[in-house]
């Protein structure tokens, strides 16, 4: 059985990958509303356009939300818990990219082929992810994993109380800096990917020309997000500046203080970032001003949320499973 340092690295490192699909198509979907063909959609295609976007943003705040839990509640250390985590968010994040794809992907063959072919042609693009994503894996862990020897078995639970009764003695052993350390580069890699998509259509955008049709205010606010995108990515690649200029490469607690710290700060103005833009799109959609905003409070509750609400709460139930069983352990 792989190390649990490996098999947290390896979910990190899927993370990234899923991050950098995802990175394709929030650029796309923000950038698609203002293109000069938009307006040339019908309105259900418009509306199909801005769901796959809110959903790309799920997808996104699912995906780097494990860099916030890993920071604000382990402190950098790997657990069986922060695995889990990971693991569950991955699933789930899978889900709603399937079906952002699949929506974009009849959207573009609408303007080919006819509404029957082109159904057709986004249930297929739907269908395959969910079978490769979820239905292969189904049916290879039910063939590697009999029912017998899956978590809640007798055979699992016995192979654990045996486990429990070898290493129960033992000290949790602390994570190695060194490994902190390239877990939190990782994690910052994770989200980086986000702040650059937006950044390259938060520039791009002042040159088209639906661009120069918007309320002075919706231009303002589109100006707000640039200056938070911007101050996110530098924020991002300060810990790599750092790493080379102040400590030569080692790796120090210093550095891993440091980074964390900036990472939960490029945290704060990502949300700001992507959720100003997100009212700019919606409003320029459908020119509803109650509606952009309610959508766009959402979409930074559910970020804010499960970024920093989430995982505060998880950190202090922690401390309070911890308080409690050292009262009891000196109350023997």
């Amino acid at each position: 059985m792989a190390k649990l340092q490996n098999k947290i690295k390896n979910v990190l490192d899927e993370s990234r990958i899923l991050i950098l699909g995802a990175q394709v198509l929030l650029g796309f979907q923000y950038r698609s509303a203002f293109e000069a063909r938009f307006d040339a959609l019908p309105p259900s295609s418009k509306y199909l356009l801005l769901t796959a976007l809110s959903l790309i943003l799920i997808v996104l705040g699912l995906l780097i939300s494990p860099a916030s839990y890993h920071r604000i509640v382990n402190r950098g250390d790997d657990t069986e818990a922060f695995h889990r985590f990971t693991t569950a968010i991955i699933e789930i994040a899978l889900l709603p990219f399937a079906f952002s794809l699949a929506i974009n992907f009849y959207v573009a063959t609408r303007e080919v082929f006819p509404f029957p072919l082109a159904a057709a042609a986004g249930l297929i693009a739907l269908g395959t992810p969910l079978y490769f994503w979820y239905g292969l894996e189904l049916i290879h862990r039910s063939e590697r994993f009999p029912r017998t020897d899956r978590e809640g078995s007798p055979a699992h639970l016995e192979d654990a109380l045996e486990k429990v009764k070898k290493e129960g003695d033992q000290p949790n052993r602390r994570t190695p800096l060194a490994e902190k350390i390239d877990h939190l580069l990782t994690e910052t890699r994770v989200a980086l990917p986000g702040a650059q998509a937006l950044l390259g259509f938060q520039f791009v955008i002042f040159l088209t020309s639906p661009f120069e049709r918007l309320p002075s205010s919706l231009k303002y606010l589109h100006l707000a997000s640039l200056s938070f995108i911007t101050i996110t990515t530098i924020l991002l690649m300060t810990p790599a500046a750092y790493h080379r200029i102040v400590e030569k490469g080692e790796s120090t607690e210093q550095f891993h203080r440091f980074a964390s710290r900036i990472l939960l700060a490029s945290l704060t103005t990502l949300a700001l970032g992507i959720t100003g833009d997100f009212f700019v799109v919606v409003h320029h959609v459908t020119d509803s001003t109650p509606l952009a905003g309610a959508l766009s409070l959402l979409m930074l509750f559910f970020f804010y949320g499960l970024w920093f609400g989430l995982t505060i709460y998880l950190k202090n139930r922690r401390e309070e499973h911890r308080k409690g069983r050292e009262i009891l352990v000196a109350s023997k």
